[in-house]
C-alpha cells in the first residue's frame, strides 16, 4: 500500500492512498466464494453453481462492496501508519477505480490540533466563601411561602400583588388586533406580565369596574407589528383576590416531603439544601474562571468537523427544550457557533490537561458526589445504588469529577484570591462567559 500525505492547512490533510490490484481481486474473490455457497440459481443445486455463472451474475456487486470496504480499511491503516488523528470522516475522491488496476484514491480530512496546555500561572481566580445566616434562611422560607401563595376574593379596591380576573379588548386606531383580547384572564398586579402601564392602570379598580387604558407598546416589543404603536385597552375587572401566604404547618411541610419534623426540622432541611446550593454555586464560579483562563492562555484552531457536530448537537437540544414543529437543521448555525466553539475548544484543552497530568477519576470523590446529589432525595441510599447499577449515569458522574480534578490541577499554579461574601452574592449567577 502506497501512502503520501500533504498538509493543505494547519489542520487539513490530503492523503493519497494506493492499493495493489492483487489485494482488490483477493477481496472480490472472497465475496464471490461466499456468494457461491448460498446463491440460488435456476438449474443448479445450492452450492453447485459454477464460478463462471457466479462471476457473471454477481461480480459487479462484489467488486463495489470490496472497494467500499477496502477504502474504509486502508484509510484506517494509513492514518495509523502516518500517526494521524482524524477529527472527522474523510471526503474520498477516487482517482483510479478500474478493474485490473491498482486502486488509488484521495482522502481529505482534518486532524485534531497538537498542543501542550500552558499558562496556568497566568490564570487569576477569585474564590468566594459564604455561610447561610439565619436571615438568609428566613428569606428562603418567605420565598417558599410566596411560591405556594393562594388567593381569596377581597371586597376592596385592587392593590399590587392582588390577583385580578379580567376581560379586555385592545384596539389600535379603533380596530381590534390579533392577540389583543382575552376573557377570564388571571393577572397578578406587579408581575410585569403585561406591557408597561397596563397593570399600574388597574391599581385601585374594584370588581365590576370597567377601565380604559391608553398605552403604547415598547419599541423593543417582541411582535414587531405592534412595537411603538399606541393602543386602547378596555378592561373589565371580574374579581379582585388578595394573596394569602401559607402558615408554617405540618401540611405545608408535607408539600416538600418533610413530615413530622416541626418548624425546627423543616428549617434544618431547608438550611441543608441552601448549603448544598451554596457549595455548588461557589464551585461553579471557580470552574468558570478556570475555564475562561485556560481559553485565554491556550488559543487553538478548531477542526470544522468538530464544530459542525457540536452545532448540530446544540440545535437538537434547542428543539428538545423549546419544542415546536421546527426541525434542528432549520435553526441557523450562526446562532450556536460561538457556544459550540467554546465547548469544543474547552473539550480539547481539558482532555489535554487530563493526558498531560495522567489524571483518572478519583473513585472516592465519585462516591462523595453521588452521595451529595442523593441527599436531596427522600431515599438517598436507593439513589446511590441506582447510580452504581447504571454505567452510563456513573460514567457521567466520573466525567464531572475528572473535570473537577482538572480545575484542582490548575488551581495549584493559578493565582487564587479568597473573598468572603454574603450568601445572596455567592449564589447569584455569574455573567455568562464569552468565547474569545
Amino acid at each position: 500500500m502506497q501512502v503520501s500525505v500533504e498538509n493543505t492547512s494547519a489542520l487539513e490533510r490530503r492523503m493519497t492512498i494506493g492499493v495493489p490490484a492483487e489485494r482488490i481481486e483477493t477481496e472480490v474473490n472472497k465475496r464471490l466464494q461466499q456468494t457461491a455457497r448460498r446463491a440460488k440459481v435456476p438449474g443448479f443445486r445450492p452450492g453447485k453453481v459454477p464460478m463462471s455463472v457466479i462471476r457473471q451474475r454477481y461480480e459487479d456487486a462484489a467488486r463495489q462492496e470490496a472497494l467500499g470496504d477496502l477504502i474504509q480499511a486502508t484509510f484506517y491503516e494509513a492514518v495509523v501508519e502516518q500517526k494521524l488523528n482524524p477529527a472527522g470522516a474523510p471526503a474520498v475522491e477516487p482517482k483510479v477505480f478500474e478493474k485490473g488496476k491498482d486502486l488509488e484514491y484521495v482522502a481529505t480530512f482534518e486532524v485534531f490540533p497538537e498542543f501542550a496546555v500552558a499558562g496556568f500561572e497566568s490564570i487569576a481566580v477569585e474564590r468566594l466563601s459564604a455561610e447561610v445566616a439565619d436571615a438568609d434562611l428566613d428569606n428562603m422560607l418567605e420565598v417558599l411561602r410566596k411560591q405556594n401563595v393562594r388567593y381569596e376574593v377581597a371586597e376592596r379596591a385592587a392593590q399590587n400583588e392582588d390577583q385580578l380576573n379580567i376581560d379586555f379588548v385592545g384596539k389600535i386606531d379603533g380596530e381590534a388586533f390579533a392577540g389583543g383580547s382575552a376573557k377570564g384572564t388571571q393577572l397578578v398586579l406587579g408581575s410585569g406580565r403585561m406591557i408597561p402601564g397596563f397593570e399600574e392602570g388597574l391599581v385601585g379598580a374594584k370588581a365590576g369596574e370597567e377601565r380604559v387604558l391608553n398605552l403604547t407598546f415598547p419599541e423593543n416589543y417582541q411582535n414587531l407589528d405592534l412595537a411603538s404603536k399606541a393602543a386602547e385597552f378596555t378592561v373589565t375587572v371580574n374579581s379582585v383576590s388578595e394573596p394569602k401566604l401559607p402558615e408554617l404547618t405540618e401540611e405545608f411541610f408535607a408539600q416538600f416531603g418533610i413530615k413530622e419534623a416541626g418548624v425546627d426540622g423543616f428549617r434544618a432541611e431547608v438550611r441543608k439544601n441552601m448549603e448544598r446550593e451554596l457549595r455548588q454555586a461557589i464551585k461553579t464560579k471557580v470552574k468558570n474562571q478556570v475555564m475562561d483562563g485556560l481559553l485565554a492562555a491556550n488559543p487553538i484552531e478548531v477542526p470544522k468537523a468538530l464544530l459542525e457536530n457540536e452545532v448540530n448537537r446544540l440545535r437538537v437540544q434547542a428543539v428538545q427544550q423549546f419544542g415546536g414543529n421546527i426541525k434542528p437543521e432549520q435553526l441557523p448555525a450562526e446562532l450556536f457557533e460561538e457556544q459550540a466553539k467554546r465547548r469544543v475548544v474547552l473539550g480539547l484543552i481539558v482532555a489535554e490537561v487530563v493526558k498531560q497530568n495522567e489524571l483518572k477519576p478519583d473513585e472516592d470523590r465519585v462516591r462523595e458526589l453521588i452521595q451529595e446529589m442523593a441527599s436531596a432525595y427522600q431515599e438517598p441510599e436507593q439513589v446511590v445504588a441506582w447510580y452504581y447499577k447504571n454505567d452510563q449515569q456513573l460514567n457521567e458522574v466520573r466525567s464531572v469529577v475528572l473535570e473537577e480534578q482538572v480545575v484542582d490541577t490548575v488551581l495549584q499554579k493559578a493565582t487564587v484570591t479568597d473573598k468572603s461574601v454574603s450568601y445572596e452574592e455567592a449564589v447569584k449567577p455569574a455573567q455568562a462567559p464569552t468565547a474569545d
